[in-house]
């Protein structure tokens, strides 16, 4: 991870916490990831319990997630009688929310008010991770400066035809890393044409992976929802729109999002598909 400057002019980036060094007891801290998840979606009515290898995709998630060297705790958060009673039967802490969460974030930080643990990750419930070491990525941030309230993941868009799928989220970092905008659409706008011949083509896709600081989560949540967040429908631009600063840290793992009943064919379709419960 690139340090952020520790020149005056830098320091109080904005949407940082307080400066600060790490304390003692943060450099350890308990480590909880919590996947919202709920049947109503628009695309693809329950989602997270669709077959994938046999299995609900949901279960896929949690077992990944357990193998995360950076995890303690790992729990499902869901309203829907159906989840929790698949979490049961395959040993999954689960936890019941309140139908009137407006997003993921907002149903994890109802589980997280009564969690001990200094750092939660949102671990979306249709983000099949590649790689259990993704969630290490996106909490090593906070781990590394204590100025930090969220960090999050992006990788490199190789396929063209992603730059203009409002399905993936755009996202733009300034020189630190630090998110500027997140959008469903191509950002930035390649007004000459001429960015996909560069090198270091500037789309990179941002994944659904949140990791708070637990105070950010809570804060988070007790905000009124945003206009750009209700525009794009994406949560990680209320954070934005009242200041908060996100890291967004890079990852070269794949993964595979899960937001109609032709992702998750493709996903079948796999020589190789992903498996979270191998080694």
């Amino acid at each position: 991870m690139a340090s952020l400057s520790n020149h005056p002019f830098f320091a109080a980036f904005p949407g940082a916490l307080p400066h600060r060094e790490i304390a003692p007891e943060e450099e350890n801290p308990e480590v909880a990831v919590v996947i919202p998840a709920r049947m109503g979606s628009t695309r693809f009515p329950g989602k997270p319990l669709a077959t994938v290898l046999g299995e609900p995709l949901i279960v896929h998630v949690a077992a990944l997630a357990r193998r995360s060297d950076s995890v303690d705790r790992v729990l499902i958060a869901t309203d829907s009688p159906e989840i929790l009673a698949v979490a049961e039967r395959y040993n999954i802490e689960a936890v019941r929310t309140s139908p009137s969460a407006h997003t993921g974030s907002d149903r994890v930080a109802e589980v997280a008010k009564n969690l001990t643990a200094g750092i939660v990750v949102n671990l979306q419930a249709d983000e099949l991770l590649g790689d259990p070491r993704m969630i290490d990525q996106a909490v090593a941030p906070l781990l590394a400066d204590g100025r930090i309230p969220l960090s999050t993941l992006r990788r490199r868009i190789d396929n063209p035809d992603d730059i203009k799928n409002p399905n993936i989220v755009k996202v733009v970092v300034n020189q630190r890393n630090l998110a500027l905008y997140f959008s469903r659409s191509p950002i930035p706008m390649d007004r000459d044409g001429t960015a996909t011949g560069r090198p270091d083509p500037p789309w990179d896709q941002h994944l659904g992976i949140y990791a708070f600081r637990r105070t950010a989560l809570l804060e988070f949540a007790r905000l009124p929802i945003s206009a750009l967040e209700e525009i794009e429908k994406l949560e990680q631009l209320r954070a934005l729109d009242y200041g908060f600063a996100i890291y967004v840290a890079r990852t070269d793992f794949p993964s595979w999002r899960v937001d109609t009943p032709e992702d998750l064919a493709a996903i079948k379709s796999l020589a190789n598909p992903p498996s979270p419960h191998s080694s």
